[in-house]
């Protein structure tokens, strides 16, 4: 029987009773769905999970998102690789939502801690729906209404600015022009309003003068990552995490290195619209997750 063990009052959830390398039916799927809606982030430990088995997982989600950026898991493109050691330290130390330089970005992620360091390389994660029940009526209602631009240069700026990094991310840049989306967005299943707004990809408030639209995105910025809306969460090796991206941000620990770490994740699509599975490509982002 499946079991969920909240981490805190905000979000997140320990899910135990299930056994998820040998593949879910689709009523132990139901309450996982579910638990996902309501915790916003599960977390499940001890689960050698082969990639047939992930993918498998993944499907019962949606569609995967295919990102030709990065390495992926032989024989499994949809199933990326995040992998840092002495030689590959990881970039990206920034709150941020994935993707949301996407006019859809994804539904949410599977992450599987393959191998973890001995110390150190934690995730954390912030529910943006408490962040939004955080703020004053007043401030909820000016909000509302209000358009975010997201920006995939601005995200990733550091990386253009490295020797050859225009070059590198030239194809990235030109098939993700800036795009729009409402600072409050209402979940489409459960219904909770949530902030949509962060430091990573979210570079202006439309229609507000630039002193503005820092301030209030500073401001926001700050509001959402309050520790009370926040849950750390301590790998170990084959513990699984399932976030629901359009509800929550999450920001890696960089605390680790030169240890080695190697995480395998599927990024899973809002509609059934991925391309085919593509070849592995060599990687042009970083990591970050």
């Amino acid at each position: 029987m499946l079991v969920t063990k909240p981490t805190n009052a905000a979000l997140g959830a320990v899910v135990e009773g299930v056994d998820l390398t040998k593949g879910i039916d689709t009523e132990t799927f139901e309450e996982i769905n579910q638990a996902l809606l309501k915790h916003e982030v599960l977390f499940f430990h001890n689960q050698p999970m082969k990639p047939e088995v992930h993918a498998q997982l993944a499907n019962m989600f949606g569609e995967p998102q295919y990102h030709e950026a990065y390495p992926h898991v032989d024989g499994f493109s949809q199933i990326t690789v995040l992998e840092n050691d002495k030689d590959n330290p990881s970039k990206i130390e920034q709150w941020h939502t994935d993707m949301t330089f996407r006019p859809c970005p994804p539904l949410g992620s599977i992450l599987h801690g393959a191998i973890m360091p001995e110390t150190g390389g934690d995730t954390m994660f912030a529910s943006m729906s408490a962040a939004f029940d955080g703020l004053s009526e007043p401030m909820k209602a000016f909000l509302d209404g209000l358009t975010a631009i997201h920006d995939f240069s601005f995200g990733f700026k550091e990386s253009l600015a490295e020797p050859g990094g225009e070059a590198r991310l030239a194809e990235m840049v030109r098939d993700n022009p800036p795009v729009e989306h409402p600072v409050i967005r209402t979940h489409p299943l459960s219904g909770k309003k949530g902030l949509f707004v962060n430091s990573l990809f979210t570079m202006a408030i439309k229609g507000l003068k630039e002193k503005e639209s820092r301030v209030l995105l500073d401001f926001l910025f700050e509001h959402a990552v309050q520790d009370e809306y926040v849950y750390q969460f301590s790998w170990q090796n084959d513990s699984i995490a399932i976030w629901d991206n359009r509800i929550t941000q999450h920001k890696p620990v960089n605390d680790y290195w030169p240890q080695h770490r190697r995480m395998q994740r599927i990024t899973i699509c809002l509609l059934y619209t991925s391309p085919s599975p593509r070849d592995a490509h060599e990687s042009r982002m970083p990591s970050s997750a």
